[in-house]
């Protein structure tokens, strides 16, 4: 097999991870606050809003990343011309981060609202009982421990949103998947050695999460 790709400097396999440690890092962060902000909606009296989490949750969970990071470099940039930069490399970063937490928000939405449901209802009875506002119950004794319930739910949906940085590509992000597509094009002695490296990088990054965050969620569990 043939590495000799990993010396050549037009490819930079360091920066190439970086980028999608920093897309899975943004993506993850946008997607816990939308995906708890959703999940309130999804359980709130008010039925307006248990409608439109219901329907953004319905959609977007439905819809294929590719269409949907795509939809925000062509519709965004191109239709609506909506820059959250002036460069087009760090444009694109910001609209595919968009895309993934618009999409991996309702994974975390329907994770968090099964964690609610282990909620005893009582709990939420007695919190009523003494004055509290939906918004306080939800916050300050259901949140915390349906959030609890659900960290290893939660550790399986950042695994798949790291892989699926990988679409990013699509939109002209340089984050791994498109260096190995690179490298698998101008590189044809190359193409085992490439696939081999990267697979090895990726595995180098969701199995810590995974044993990390299992072990999280074993000490975090709450014991009824």
């Amino acid at each position: 097999m043939n590495f000799d790709f990993l010396s050549n400097p037009d490819y930079d396999l360091w920066a190439a991870f970086w980028m999608t440690i920093k897309l899975t890092f943004w993506s993850a962060l946008g997607a816990l606050v939308w995906g708890i902000v959703l999940a309130g909606m999804r359980v709130s009296p008010v039925p307006l809003m248990r409608g439109f989490g219901t329907v953004y949750v319905n959609i977007f969970r439905n819809t294929p990343l590719t269409v949907l990071i795509t939809a925000t470099s062509i519709v965004l940039a191109d239709t609506m011309l909506i820059e959250l930069s002036d460069r087009f490399d760090t444009n694109a970063f910001a609209l595919a981060i968009l895309g993934f937490i618009a999409y991996t928000a309702t994974f975390v939405c329907e994770a968090i609202r099964s964690g609610i449901n282990t909620v005893p209802p009582g709990q939420a009875e007695a919190a009523r009982a003494i004055g509290l506002t939906f918004i306080q119950n939800l916050t300050l004794i259901i949140l915390p421990q349906a959030i609890r319930s659900v960290i290893a739910p939660l550790a399986s949906v950042l695994i798949a949103l790291t892989k699926n940085t990988t679409v990013a590509a699509s939109v002209g992000v340089l984050e791994a998947s498109l260096l190995m597509s690179n490298i698998l094009e101008f590189e044809a002695d190359g193409r085992t050695a490439a696939f081999l490296t990267f697979a090895a990088g990726f595995v180098l990054l969701t199995l810590p999460m995974g044993l990390i965050l299992g072990a999280v969620a074993k000490r975090m569990t709450v014991k009824r």
